[in-house]
């Protein structure tokens, strides 16, 4: 078999990155060691920066999104008895989020690649890249019991944190950062109605409580836990219980309760490899980097490496511009690091890293004081939270 771009994960990056070149007329095959029913099974975030929506709108598949997708102009923060609204759309200049869940999402481009009759190999065992530091890449694979070998111009690694294309680029050139916070998220997902517009991150001495949702009916809330947590210890009653202490009372007043449709522990963790780039082998998405969720820049993030690989691969096609090939790294990494720095900021701020009124506290305390009451600070947040602009691959 042969094609133009192998992509490795049909996870949204994968399948955005198919989507777009598929539009474009440029072929390319997507292999993913999962069924179609687990990838659209996993349960993730729905915060879609505006360049998000932007990018998925040129990719043809904002039919359902224009239908369901919630638009919000702020969010709030509630923190030393107070409750505080970050107005995007004032702070921004008009800007705003799109509420949209990832599993929706994912479920419109599968739909579109169908419909546009491209490949994709779901349950394909053992992919493994082949000669990416030559003019003639390959990847190998699985499927339904037969072996195959894809040759390709480029490998477009999309297959997360666990998957084999981070391993493709040599030791002695990897370098990789990370920081563990010792704390997870219990998130439990409902059939009720959201308790506000707009979401609510709260700072609590008790620990962090998140407010969210998925649509007018179905709501999504997260309390903090220890990561070494399990859902399991958790009745329905006792999580809404918890989560009512962190909550600014008219808030937890109003709020309704329901049987959980979905309940989970997420770790939080910051990560990120360097290069994003060897040969002809592209990393995007969590192959590269994890943000912690605090900020909602996990799924926008892997789309802002698609849209840089995107454009890439038109300038290679459209105009033979293989030379840029080498800018891809460091244009990713100038928005990740940045992006990165935002969702520490609020982890660190936002949640509660111990028992006692020490030092730490105390910062956190003033950093949050000064950014919520500042013109300035809101204004940061705001432009952070509503995405920065996608990186140039040349001016």
């Amino acid at each position: 078999m042969k094609t133009e771009i192998a992509i490795i994960g049909a996870g949204p990056s994968g399948l955005l990155l198919g989507q777009l070149l598929t539009v474009a007329g440029i072929d390319n095959v997507i292999l993913e060691r999962r069924s179609g029913d687990y990838v659209l099974g996993r349960i993730r975030a729905g915060v879609l920066e505006q360049g998000t929506v932007d990018l998925l709108r040129e990719a043809g598949v904002d039919d359902n999104l224009n239908a369901h997708g919630l638009v919000h102009d702020g969010f709030d923060i509630a923190f030393a008895g107070e409750r505080v609204r970050i107005d995007l759309a004032e702070l921004t200049g008009g800007k705003h989020v799109t509420v949209y869940g990832q599993t929706e999402v994912t479920r419109d481009l599968m739909n579109a690649r169908e419909a546009a009759g491209a490949t994709t190999y779901y349950e394909a065992d053992a992919a493994q890249p082949h000669a990416v530091d030559s003019d003639s890449p390959y990847v190998t694979f699985t499927h339904e019991g037969e072996a195959h070998r894809l040759d390709c111009s480029y490998i477009a690694g999309c297959d997360g944190f666990h998957g084999v294309s981070r391993t493709c680029i040599p030791e002695d050139r990897l370098k990789t950062f990370e920081r563990e916070y010792p704390l997870g998220w219990l998130g439990v997902m409902s059939e009720t109605p959201p308790v506000a517009d707009e979401l609510i991150y709260a700072n609590h001495k008790r620990g962090f409580a998140m407010c969210s949702m998925r649509s007018p009916t179905r709501s999504r809330y997260y309390i903090q836990v220890p990561d070494t947590e399990s859902p399991d210890n958790w009745s329905d009653d006792a999580f809404w219980a918890e989560l009512k202490r962190r909550l600014p009372k008219a808030v937890a007043d109003a709020l309704v309760t329901g049987e959980s449709i979905d309940k989970s522990v997420a770790p939080l963790r910051s990560f990120v490899a360097e290069p994003m780039q060897h040969g002809r082998l592209l990393l995007l998405g969590d192959a590269a980097h994890i943000v912690p969720p605090t900020g909602a820049k996990g799924l926008n993030l892997a789309v802002a490496d698609v849209h840089t690989a995107y454009r890439l691969f038109r300038k290679i096609y459209d105009s033979g511009r293989a030379d840029l090939i080498e800018r891809y790294s460091a244009t990713c990494l100038s928005r990740v690091w940045k992006t990165e720095r935002f969702s520490w900021w609020m982890t660190t701020n936002l949640h509660k890293f111990s028992d006692d009124e020490d030092f730490g506290s105390r910062i956190q305390q003033a950093e949050l004081g000064y950014y919520l009451n500042s013109q300035a600070g809101r204004a940061t947040i705001a432009e952070n939270y509503v995405g920065l602009p996608f990186a140039k691959l040349e001016d």
